[in-house]
């Protein structure tokens, strides 16, 4: 059972980056990541340590931020306890896309002690790397914000195995946007293509083939620039191009007349992703957002003795409307031990 608790009773109040009806993942996404972490965890025999503790002891634990960050994974923290044990009470204090301080309480959970054991790391897991995905994304989205409120920070197709779909939920929670999420939604033309395409070819029949598709176009010379726009590609991505060789492409892009969007990629980090916006990019798409977030730490802390289980402590997260749950991921830290 999952349910909406009341604001935390101090600390911090509540600011949303995101609307959790943007953020979360497909369902069907989550119960199936969730049942795929479960079985390698428990599988062959359960949990041989939780079965050491009696059948009716119970207890309350929080899962609480020891960083700053962003939450994502709710969706699927949810679903672990659901599927461990649908007996399980969560209280959730933030939603997906909400800011997180060290001591902001994310959510508790009360039910028999023996479940809660067994659920404990998977879903940290889930929650300790999306919301490492979500956080990295928020510090780009931040930055360039600051240079150029119109561009826009994408992901890529950079992402783990079987999670895509939760990574890049994690990534709308921290406030970035979806480049295509397979090879089927978009065409994207790149170096290796045209080794047997030429780009003008390729454009038109893509154009032929599936018309109203995004078409873009990797290129990494002027040249190539000028021939995709010509060619009516939708996008010209410049990969690994100086920053002045940016400023160039953009403005041949702009003179063309066309609605071409320009995007940026290939070695962007937060000292330069600033500076591509500020030379007019629409787009900046950052492989390391999916593929090097670092973990969040967030702890997992068994309420002492004597507490009331109502309500929580520590200060809040900062978001509003904690209602539904979140998105999914894989490998996180946090309190205790692996």
């Amino acid at each position: 059972m999952t349910t909406t608790a009341e604001p935390v009773p101090s600390g911090e109040a509540p600011t949303p980056d995101a609307s959790a009806a943007a953020v979360d993942p497909p369902p069907l996404a989550v119960t199936d990541a969730v049942a795929r972490a479960l079985a390698e965890d428990l599988l062959p025999l359960g949990d041989l340590t939780a079965s050491l503790v009696p059948a009716a002891a119970h207890a309350l634990v929080r899962i609480v931020s020891r960083a700053h960050g962003v939450l994502a994974g709710r969706a699927c923290a949810a679903e672990t306890f659901r599927q461990v044990d649908p007996g399980l009470a969560v209280t959730w204090y933030a939603a997906d896309g909400w800011r997180l301080a060290p001591g902001s309480v994310v959510a508790q959970v009360d039910g028999p002690l023996r479940s809660i054991l067994s659920a404990e790391r998977t879903a940290l897991n889930f929650l300790g790397h999306l919301s490492g995905v979500a956080s990295l994304t928020r510090s780009y989205v931040d930055a360039v914000a600051e240079a150029n409120p119109a561009t826009r920070v994408l992901d890529t197709r950079k992402t783990l195995p079987g999670l895509r779909a939760l990574q890049k939920a994690a990534v709308r929670a921290g406030g970035g946007f979806n480049h295509r999420g397979s090879l089927s939604e978009a065409v994207l033309v790149k170096d290796n293509h045209l080794g047997g395409v030429s780009i003008a070819d390729a454009v038109a029949r893509a154009r032929e083939a599936w018309p109203g598709r995004m078409v873009e176009v990797e290129c990494d010379r002027v040249d190539q620039v000028e021939e995709a726009v010509v060619a009516g590609a939708t996008v010209v991505m410049l990969d690994n191009m100086p920053l002045d060789v940016v400023a160039q492409s953009v403005r041949l892009v702009r003179s063309s007349g066309t609605a071409a969007l320009v995007e940026i990629s290939g070695g962007v980090d937060l000292v330069t992703a600033p500076l591509f916006a500020a030379a007019g990019a629409d787009l900046i798409s950052v492989g390391r957002l999916t593929h090097s977030a670092p973990v969040l730490d967030l702890g997992f802390d068994l309420v002492a003795p004597g507490s009331t289980g109502s309500g929580a402590t520590g200060s809040g997260a900062t978001g509003s409307g904690a209602t539904g749950s979140g998105a999914t991921g894989s490998g996180a830290t946090g309190s205790g031990a692996a």
